[in-house]
């Protein structure tokens, strides 16, 4: 049997990584299992011509087009959005777009606001040690100033606007509407070994140059070099519990599909907002028989998803076809305006264009390129001025969208999988239609022809949220306010499972600072941890 280790992480992605590294500093015996591998800069599809194909092929956004050894498939036939991750070292991180944004003050508190939804367990104010932290690992630029945020600076200054940035940029001045230079995770300057970016502008199917941080380049390093263990290809079936109720390791399969036991004085869960809820529903034994940590029943439910759509249009002048996919963005929208029919709101994400095929099927999409005699022409008059404005819809949670197992579907070790039922609530489709005709709105006040609504890539983000909620509360939420099941003493979550509302923002830098936070809240209590 292998040795037993004082943590055990599963899953050496955005939050696995952050936590793994501030533990180490505890010199216990840590190690993660990742059921993914490490993912070679060279093997990166940016290295090749044939990248944008590639994109919807071995680096596919979904999981199920994807098809890797290393994924496992999701039933999202009864969801209106469809999944997005990615298995390996790094996670997500490899294939985000690093827009960085962090959630608001208000975000903690839309219960007591707004009367929807709950308050979270903590404030935006216990969390800003940690973002600061959090920005400084993974090399975040950005400009301090943002009148719609609490103060805050970025470690490198903000990338450039560029020709899309800056048409965006006087479009909403003519408005009067807010914008902000982003903040991403993409190094505007050298900063920790890693290069500044080149503005190649094919950042999501993986940097092979570094500019953009991914936990693989940035937190794991430092960790290993730390002395943690970090073993891919280690596929998780299920968490085991002793008769104290206590969780006493794991059961994986290796790369060869042989059965192997870990054993484990803590075990942390960093597998995101579905694979969380997968692992600890297949962890059902006689004890908790609806599944691990599961007294609530809440495990699985409150599913948040993110709707994105996009309004896209043409230029009447060139703009950008290279650098960083997101450099400005719009919170005009962000908070709660009683004189709309909905709560909450939303963030308008500024894109450029991201390739030459990327253009024709944006074009297609838009009826813009005739196949035939004309096709060329047209081709010529659409590259380098296609538009994209996304629309970040908070999505609040309600208990019937959820991760269940699903009773046919099986990944290639035979573990069930995971099943999806979403659908979008009234607030969340009356605060969508409101956020595509206002951006309908600043493309046509930025005088862009051919302008039209996609809402057929509502899966673009993949955000995973909220169905393995904090609360202080057993009878309503999965953990504790600092990321502890209330049921299994030493099992705790850092990933986006536990979030109690879904902001309007890009989670990633939220997700890095909660696992922080919570990774500091271990160190302090060490002494009387499972008390």
């Amino acid at each position: 049997m292998a040795e037993k280790v004082d943590v055990l992480i599963i899953g050496a992605g955005a939050s696995g990584a952050a936590v793994a590294w501030s533990l180490a500093e505890t010199k216990m015996h840590i190690l993660c299992l990742e059921q993914g591998d490490w993912v070679k800069p060279t093997d990166f599809p940016t290295n090749g011509r044939d990248w944008e194909a590639r994109r919807f092929d071995d680096f596919a956004i979904s999981p199920n087009r994807r098809g890797r050894v290393t994924d496992y498939p999701i039933n999202d036939d009864n969801s209106v959005m469809k999944v997005a991750n990615f298995n390996g070292v790094g996670g997500g991180t490899i294939m985000y777009t690093a827009h960085f944004p962090r959630m608001h003050p208000s975000d903690f508190r839309v219960k007591s606001l707004d009367g929807v939804a709950d308050d979270w367990p903590l404030e935006y104010a216990d969390l800003e040690p940690f973002f600061a932290e959090n920005d400084r690992m993974m090399g975040v630029s950005g400009l301090a100033g943002d009148p719609s945020f609490p103060p805050h600076g970025a470690p490198l200054p903000p990338l450039p606007l560029g020709r899309t940035g800056g048409f965006y940029a006087r479009a909403m001045n003519r408005l009067g509407w807010h914008w902000w230079p982003s903040f991403a995770a993409v190094a505007s300057a050298p900063h920790g070994g890693r290069a500044g970016c080149i503005h190649l502008g094919n950042c999501t199917p993986g940097c092979a140059q570094g500019a953009k941080a991914s936990t693989d380049i940035t937190y794991w390093p430092e960790a290993i070099r730390a002395g943690v263990k970090l073993k891919p290809r280690c596929r998780v079936r299920e968490i085991t519990t002793g008769a104290d109720g206590m969780a006493t390791g794991a059961i994986y399969y290796d790369a060869a599909g042989v059965e192997h036991f870990q054993p484990a004085e803590m075990v942390i869960l960093a597998c995101n907002g579905i694979g969380t809820p997968r692992l600890l529903l297949n962890s059902a034994a006689p004890g908790h028989p609806d599944g691990l940590a599961n007294s609530s029943g809440l495990v699985g439910r409150n599913l948040m998803l993110h709707p994105w759509p996009f309004v896209r249009g043409v230029a009447p002048e060139p703009v950008d076809e290279h650098g960083p996919i997101v450099t400005i963005f719009s919170k005009q929208f962000y908070e709660t305006d009683p004189n709309r029919d909905f709560v909450r709101g939303y963030m308008l994400q500024f894109s450029r264009a991201q390739g030459a095929a990327a253009d024709a099927l944006a074009g297609s999409d838009l009826g813009l390129l005739p196949w035939g005699a004309g096709h060329h022409d047209a081709y010529r008059d659409l590259a380098s001025r296609r538009l994209s404005i996304g629309v970040a819809c908070e999505d609040l949670p309600e208990e019937h969208n959820q991760v269940t197992l699903d009773p046919v579907l099986k990944d290639s070790d035979g573990i069930p999988a995971a099943r999806i039922d979403y659908t979008m609530s009234e607030n969340t489709t009356r605060m969508m239609e409101h956020g595509i005709a206002r951006a309908t709105e600043l493309l046509e006040a930025a005088g862009a022809s051919h302008i039209g609504t996609s809402r057929t890539v509502l899966n673009m983000p993949g955000h995973l949220l909220g169905t393995a909620r904090m609360g202080k509360d057993p009878a309503r939420s999965v953990v504790n306010e600092w990321g502890r099941s209330h049921d299994v003493k030493n099992l705790f979550i850092v990933d986006g499972s536990i979030w109690v509302t879904g902001g309007g923002v890009n989670p990633t830098s939220t997700i890095q600072a909660l696992a922080l936070y919570v990774a500091d809240q271990i160190k302090r209590r060490l002494g009387t941890l499972f008390d």
